[in-house]
């Protein structure tokens, strides 16, 4: 007997089964592993991107001397991204900048930096971009000395003002008062007075400074000549009210033998000539023989420091012999510095200075005068906010001075630089420098790589130097950082060194 149809309930969907313990690991592990790997669109979201696995890392661990065989740290961690750019890290092509005011308090104790390379690595250009860049952030550029009329172009470029001296385009006196000229006489008596003796005092220092060098005395004043210069000094100054005494008018004075100047020295007769005879012949010597011309009356062009920028081009004096070129550094440094410390003192002035001190290796030579006027103004930039950049060959240049009291005060110089920025330099070089700034293995194999040709690269005719444009970057203790700088067409205009060299080109 057939069984009866069933009868059949509406259709719907069937109850899946309860997952086991398996099925729901399994749905467990597919969760995870779409948190761990990416779809092959990529991980979604803003800035997605096709990337199938998110790299956690892997952490190292082991004792410094096996750690260092992994990453021997040649370079340090990057420096902030502000001030001025130098150029590309040349391992990691990070944007390298270099900000000495900035980093006062923070990465440095002062705004000091040198400057040191082979001649023809790069060191003037990496110096006038600094200028460059620190103009447009409020600093103002003062090249005092300009030995190679190099600055002109970009001072120029940046409106300011370069003031020549030498060969008939302009001269200097060493007695100069600068801007104070125009305002000491509005003053009330007491505060004149007060600043009549500060202005005989800077006076009285660049006039011996220049008696020390090989054209006036040879040597320094000793004493007596210190107090007879003094008060001849006090004295021209006196005779000529409301203007600028010059070096022929203490000349005079001195051989006038006035009663208060022999009465300072405590002579007269033949004891007065022969205590004044050797300061009135160095007197004579700087305004005459070579010369001629430079010292010997008022200033032709005054120092305008409402200028954006300011360089004093002695480029001229070269043609005269070094001994010449040192005796107007003196000149022109104290002239420019002390018209714009007076300038501060009296509110003319409140901008901070960015100061290159080029072509070092001159003035440390030139004898003590310089290293006396560099060494004060490397002091004093700290307080007053200025950068002054020290730009040299060779250690070396610290020691060509002729007492060890000079060579003190030039090694000062470095000692007071936080910031040091090497160029291509021998390894013999190196040594010296790891006496101040300890370098590492790997730094100096980089330094010196650069100092060289690997090839002469007649046969192309456009080889660079390898080491041009590159730069280790030193501040404090920290480990160096290389960067490879390249200039701009307007840079490569106005930062021109050698004219000549490029001519040729």
């Amino acid at each position: 007997m057939a069984k009866p149809p069933q009868l059949q309930s509406p259709r719907r969907t069937p109850t899946p089964p309860r997952p086991d313990g398996q099925a729901q690991a399994q749905k467990a592990e597919r969760q995870r592993r779409r948190r761990l790997f990416a779809p092959r669109s990529g991980w979604g979201g803003r800035f997605g991107g096709r990337v199938p696995v998110e790299d956690t890392g892997t952490v190292y661990t082991g004792p410094s001397h096996q750690a260092g065989g992994v990453y021997p740290f040649l370079l340090g961690a990057g420096l902030p991204p502000r001030g001025v750019p130098v150029g590309r890290d040349v391992l990691t092509g990070e944007l390298v900048c270099i900000d000495p005011a900035g980093w006062v308090g923070k990465l440095t104790t002062n705004s000091g930096v040198w400057v040191m390379s082979q001649p023809g690595a790069g060191k003037s250009a990496l110096v006038k971009r600094i200028l460059l860049f620190y103009s447009a952030f409020g600093f103002m550029p003062v090249v005092p000395g300009d030995v190679k009329g190099e600055y002109t172009a970009l001072i120029q470029g940046l409106g300011g003002s370069v003031v020549r001296i030498g060969d008939g385009s302009g001269r200097l006196n060493p007695l100069d008062s600068g801007p104070l000229k125009k305002r000491v006489w509005a003053l009330p008596a007491a505060e004149r007075g007060v600043l009549l003796d500060v202005l005989n005092s800077r006076r009285l220092e660049t006039l011996g400074a220049l008696l020390a060098t090989k054209h006036g005395l040879g040597r320094a004043a000793d004493e007596i000549q210190r107090s007879a210069l003094t008060c001849a000094v006090q004295l021209a100054a006196d005779a000529v009210p409301g203007d600028d005494p010059i070096v022929p008018d203490v000349i005079t004075v001195l051989r006038q033998a006035p009663e208060p100047l022999r009465n300072r020295l405590a002579a007269d007769g033949s004891s007065y000539a022969a205590l004044t005879r050797s300061v009135i012949a160095g007197l004579d010597n700087l305004v005459s023989g070579p010369l001629k011309g430079l010292f010997d009356g008022p200033t032709t062009h005054t120092l305008d420091i409402a200028a954006p920028a300011v360089s004093v081009d002695i480029s001229a004096l070269r043609a005269r012999g070094q001994d010449i070129l040192s005796a107007g550094m003196i000149a022109t440094w104290a002239y420019t510095y002390s018209s714009i410390d007076a300038a501060r003192t009296t509110g003319l002035m409140k901008r901070r200075l960015v100061l290159p001190m080029d072509e070092m290796w001159r003035a440390l030579r030139s004898g003590p005068g310089l290293v006396d006027s560099m060494d004060s103004i490397t002091r004093l930039s700290r307080g007053d906010g200025d950068i002054s950049i020290l730009v040299t060959h060779s250690l070396l240049d610290t020691e060509a001075l002729p007492t060890e009291e000079d060579r003190a005060k030039a090694r000062g110089l470095m000692d007071r630089c936080d910031t040091w920025i090497i160029g291509a330099s021998t390894e013999e070089e190196l040594m010296r420098v790891t006496g101040k700034r300890q370098l590492t293995e790997q730094e100096r194999m980089m330094i010196t790589s650069w100092s060289s040709a690997t090839s002469t690269g007649l046969d192309t005719g456009d080889a660079v130097h390898p080491g041009r444009g590159k730069y280790m970057i030193k501040i404090g203790t920290r480990p160096g950082i290389a960067a490879a700088s390249e200039l701009t067409a307007t840079e490569a205009r106005l930062y021109h060194t050698d004219p000549k060299a490029a001519e040729r080109r």
